[in-house]
């Protein structure tokens, strides 16, 4: 768009430099095409060489000769010239017609000027608006102002935000006891869990004007709008009284500052981080202006934006336990016809599931009940929802599939169930299907982890054996070089999980207990070494994956029959398979 008005402004230049070129040639041709002096004029004159003159408005005059020459001289404009040419019967014409060339390049040069001083006024304009900002109060609106009550969990972020409420509505109180108010709160955690509801329902509880911004906002190819745009921003929010400034995406201007270390640093970013910077410790509590900002990626952020006097106060927003679930839950059911479900049951299996995430999965299930001409939402619609949510809708056009294709998939889904079953007995496999899904899953095997804020590393250890599963059922049923590429995703899975626990929570060999990401520029001496430490894992792992499926081939050749003969298998049937499971485990250990 700025390419367009660039070229846009060098059409009204050329064509003022094109049209005084063509004013200076007609000018300069007039005075060199055959000019000669007067003088010359006169002895043609009296020596009767002088057919007729021609006469204008001009400062030159034509003179044609009986021998069929012309040249221009000086016109004198003297009524005694016009009076002697008559006298030697000399005819005389008048010539009055306008240079049309000159006349239009004229024109046109005006026409140029008067646009460019056009075009050079509106910029000025547009370099002024784009300095400010267009600050809209979400607070105005009621049928979109949140209170606590509307955002469900985060029990223990909402405890903290309710003491920046209370400084809002209160302030008196606090300075009574010489207390101040924090200028800055920053929410962190994991997308979907809630930062934005929360700001708004700070501006909502408190009852002062709510403006919500993205960092993106502030981003701009010109060096110093973002700036200009964020002291603009606290201006307007002053002009207010208490107000909360909400700044979404902080990152987005926040990050750490190269120092000049690095090349291509970005002056634009780093200008508006020193402007937010400095307005934050230049405005005082009494002021009641609050910034918020939220981020999924604290670490990443600049420290002078998280020391205190600008972001005082860290609040995690972390992802809901079980019981913060059924909450949210219950909260996005609250306005929609729903009977029989059983919201424990939906709480427990939607385990790391986001409150956006809660959200979708309840729209989802609307959306199928009113397709269906439900008269409510039942568990059916739930069960479908959740499957839509992690792993994509069912392709309906199925009759491509050759039937190879399907044994080859139920096989590998069942290998990954198989192996979840057997070393991971408290993680629940809730389905299994081997019908495509619309987001390129051939199959799949939901799965249901124990809600925990912590992952042991034996745990993170079966874990890739279960993501390996897959593979390994595939080699031992059709062998090592029919393997497919089926197990791309489970291997980028384990690999991430197997480089954690290497490089960043100390449950390797080759760090210890160092972590990559704060080695630096040192880490690069150990890459290769922890690719290797990597590598070996899972390549151990992935042996003990195929001993234990091997040791129990026969479980999964009958789990798979009938799994490709069903083509889906629910809860019910599962377990079917974990007893069985059970049941062949105690047998082996009664026989050791």
């Amino acid at each position: 768009m700025n390419k367009q008005k660039k070229n846009y402004i060098l059409i009204p230049i050329i064509t003022s430099i094109l049209s005084l070129c063509i004013l200076l040639f007609s000018s300069l041709n007039l005075n060199v095409k055959n000019n000669k002096s007067y003088n010359t004029f006169k002895n043609d004159l009296e020596s009767n060489k002088v057919l007729k003159v021609t006469l204008s408005t001009s400062p030159y005059m034509t003179i044609y000769l009986k021998d069929g020459t012309s040249y221009t001289t000086d016109n004198p404009n003297s009524p005694n010239l016009r009076e002697e040419l008559l006298s030697k019967d000399i005819s005389i014409n008048e010539n009055n017609n306008i240079n049309i060339t000159k006349t239009f390049a004229g024109l046109l040069l005006l026409g140029s000027i008067i646009t460019l001083v056009f075009m050079s006024t509106n910029k000025s304009k547009g370099m002024s608006s784009a300095t400010s900002i267009e600050l809209t109060d979400f607070s105005e609106d009621n049928s979109k102002t949140l209170n606590f009550k509307d955002v469900a969990g985060n029990e223990e972020a909402k405890e903290s935000l309710k003491e920046i409420v209370d400084f809002l509505s209160n302030p008196e109180k606090y300075k009574s006891y010489g207390a101040r108010m924090p200028k800055g709160v920053i929410l962190y955690g994991d997308p979907g869990t809630g930062k934005t509801l929360l700001a708004k329902a700070v501006a909502g509880e408190a009852k002062v004007p709510f403006y919500a911004l993205s960092g993106s906002d502030f981003v701009q190819v010109y060096v110093g709008v973002g700036a200009a745009r964020i002291r603009n921003l606290f201006k307007k929010a002053r002009s207010h009284g208490k107000a909360v400034i909400f700044i979404d995406e902080i990152d987005a201007i926040g990050k750490n500052r190269d120092d000049g270390k690095t090349a291509g640093g970005n002056d634009e970013r780093d200008q508006t981080l020193n402007a937010l910077l400095t307005e934050m410790s230049g405005f005082g509590e009494s002021e009641g202006v609050i910034v918020m900002a939220a981020t999924n990626r604290l670490d990443i952020l600049d420290q002078a934006l998280l020391r205190p006097g600008r972001f005082d106060r860290h609040i995690e927003v972390s992802l809901p336990d079980v019981s913060a679930r059924e909450k949210i839950i219950n909260l996005h059911l609250d306005n929609k016809p729903h009977m029989d479900l059983n919201i424990k049951d939906i709480a427990k299996k939607t385990s790391y599931f986001s409150g956006a995430k809660l959200e979708n999965l309840i729209n989802e299930a609307a959306i199928l009940a009113a397709k269906d001409n439900s008269e409510y939402i039942t568990e059916t619609h739930i069960d479908k929802a959740y499957s839509i949510v992690l792993a994509g809708h069912e392709k309906l056009e199925r009759s491509h599939l050759k039937e190879s294709d399907l044994l080859l998939t139920s096989y590998h889904e069942v290998g990954h169930a198989l192996t979840s079953l057997l070393v991971l007995p408290e993680d629940e496999v809730s389905k299994i299907s081997i019908i495509p899904t619309t987001k390129g899953a051939g199959g799949y095997t939901l799965t249901i982890p124990e809600d925990t804020n912590y992952q042991r590393a034996d745990y993170l250890k079966k874990k890739i054996m279960v993501m390996l599963g897959g593979r390994a059922a595939e080699e031992i049923i059709f062998g090592k070089e029919k393997i497919t590429t089926g197990a791309s995703s489970d291997l980028t899975n384990a690999t991430n999980i197997a480089m954690g626990m290497i490089s960043e929570y100390g449950m390797g060999e080759t760090l210890g207990l160092l972590k990559l990401s704060s080695l630096g520029s040192m880490a690069s001496g150990y890459s290769t070494k922890v690719v290797e430490e990597c590598k070996d894992l899972i390549n151990s792992l992935y042996d003990d994956t195929l001993k234990l499926l091997n040791n129990n081939k026969d479980l999964l050749e009958q789990f798979s029959l009938e799994l490709l003969e069903k083509e889906t298998l629910r809860k019910e049937e599962i377990d079917i398979w974990k007893k069985l499971c059970w049941c062949k485990a105690f047998l082996v250990n009664q026989d050791n």
